[in-house]
């Protein structure tokens, strides 16, 4: 069984792996929750840097920070700061403009061509998991997940969401991130259904709580060409 990080931790002791891409080796950090690190063809991305996962004194400057939603334990301006230089293109939903100053905002649907990166914005929402007012975790229009293009590789980064329409007519993902922690996201159900619909080649479960991964590795043994990975991801 995977030991979980609890608090903050050296970059040493982050899980990666090395993912082949037609412009050379992009290697993930597997950070903790939703938090990542890429890096690739001389370029580092951090998506969602969140200082309670890692001492962002000690990692690398970023090139690019992909913040998927205004949520803490998603956007925290103290650590992209420390990560953030002169030329650090930060791409964020629009709910985070108000905590993150400099950042530029991209929308549902957008597209930004980043050298030979290319950063594609997706709806991130919840349809059934609610609040106990009524409303969603996460409203349809707050979140952002991410379509990150390297070379010919599509990596997926789902944010904060549930296994919506848009979600489940994704093409050719490489690999894909989805989040599965209860009530806020998704079920290893929600995730096997939405995996089954648009078939990524790699699917990594991350931000999952307290959810046994192990679980949707069963929900999805029988399923050819999907390769689950887990990750030191809670």
């Amino acid at each position: 069984m995977l030991i979980c990080l609890r608090g903050t931790a050296p970059a040493a002791d982050f899980e990666r792996d090395t993912i082949k891409t037609s412009v050379g080796n992009l290697v993930v950090t597997f950070i903790g929750h939703g938090t990542l690190m890429m890096q690739v063809a001389g370029k580092t991305i951090h998506v969602d840097p969140v200082s309670r996962y890692a001492d962002y004194g000690t990692l690398p400057k970023a090139d690019i920070v992909l913040i998927t939603h205004h949520h803490g334990d998603h956007c925290d301006a103290k650590a992209i700061e420390k990560i953030r230089s002169a030329a650090t293109v930060v791409l964020m939903s629009k709910t985070c403009a108000a905590m993150v100053t400099g950042g530029n905002v991209i929308a549902n649907g957008e597209t930004r061509r980043l050298d030979q990166l290319t950063v594609s914005a997706m709806p991130a929402y919840n349809l059934k998991n609610q609040k106990e007012d009524g409303t969603v975790f996460h409203p349809r229009g707050e979140g952002n997940g991410y379509i990150l293009t390297v070379g010919t590789t599509r990596l997926y980064i789902a944010g904060d969401t549930e296994n919506t329409p848009e979600m489940k007519s994704l093409k050719s993902i490489d690999y894909a991130f989805l989040p599965m922690n209860m009530p806020y996201t998704m079920t290893p159900e929600m995730v096997a259904d939405a995996a089954k619909a648009f078939r990524p080649k790699v699917l990594y479960p991350y931000h999952y709580g307290s959810t046994d991964p192990k679980k949707l590795v069963e929900l999805l043994k029988d399923e050819q060409g999907i390769e689950v990975r887990i990750r030191r991801m809670k």
